[in-house]
């Protein structure tokens, strides 16, 4: 009788340890043309680092649990980062890139030859001589005060977009919806996590769904003293 026990056990243990196994499913998609299924999809789980493919039908399966963070990339497409708070079926709309061509220096040129030809009306030219002793005034057309003074304005622009990417994806909103809290603190924890122009711009493209995740999990296990802003000093009355 032991012995048929013992015979059963090894016979069905395989199939109790794929029953334990968890998976997450689901199908990925082409976010403007909702059904339009996108194959060869990379799916990895950044937790257990496993990764699958999407099938032509745009199917997944993969091994996962709450609590993973699941990232969905493909070239021509931009990488969606979920956060797992279940294991239901998922449809992932994934938006197409946009590349900004950068500015072009041209540094060498090849110049017609017929560019040297003489132009048979041509007359002579006439030198002004604008010396002191006449009475010339010189110009000084301070180029390089003017390529500084647009160079420091390029650099304000890009600094305001890089505000503005911040404030539409780490704001109050964005969170929430990404962590499932409930607590009434979540400003403190803005205050104390937003990310940097210099910080974004230094990891570009940033990758805000992980770094709110990390973060987020970083702030919970503080005390809860250390979660809070400090307070502002008090200015002193006239």
């Amino acid at each position: 009788m032991l012995r048929k026990l013992l015979f059963i056990l090894l016979t069905f243990a395989p199939f109790f340890s794929m029953a334990q196994q968890t998976y997450l499913t689901g199908n990925i998609f082409d976010n403007e043309k909702r059904s339009v299924a996108l194959e060869g999809v990379s799916v990895r789980n950044l937790s257990s680092k496993a990764f699958v493919f999407s099938d032509k039908d745009g199917h997944f399966a993969i091994g996962a649990k709450t609590g993973d963070l699941i990232t969905f990339g493909m070239m021509g497409y931009e990488t969606d980062t979920v956060y797992l708070i279940n294991l239901f079926p998922k449809n992932i709309y994934l938006r197409t890139s946009v590349n900004t061509l950068n500015t072009v220096n041209v540094t060498t040129a090849k110049i017609s030859p017929f560019l040297d030809t003489k132009d048979p009306n041509a007359t002579p030219s006439r030198r002004i001589d604008y010396s002191k002793e006449k009475g010339g005034i010189g110009f000084n057309l301070g180029y390089g005060k003017y390529r500084r003074q647009q160079a420091k304005v390029r650099e304000l622009e890009e600094q305001d977009e890089l505000l503005t990417e911040i404030n539409d994806n780490f704001n109050e909103k964005v969170i929430l919806d990404l962590t499932k809290y409930k607590g009434k603190d979540i400003k403190d924890f803005i205050g104390l996590y937003r990310p940097t122009p210099e910080q974004v711009k230094a990891e570009h493209p940033f990758n805000y769904p992980y770094y709110i995740v990390k973060s987020f999990h970083e702030w919970l296990r503080l005390p809860p003293e250390a979660r809070k802003l400090p307070a502002l000093p008090k200015l002193k009355a006239n």
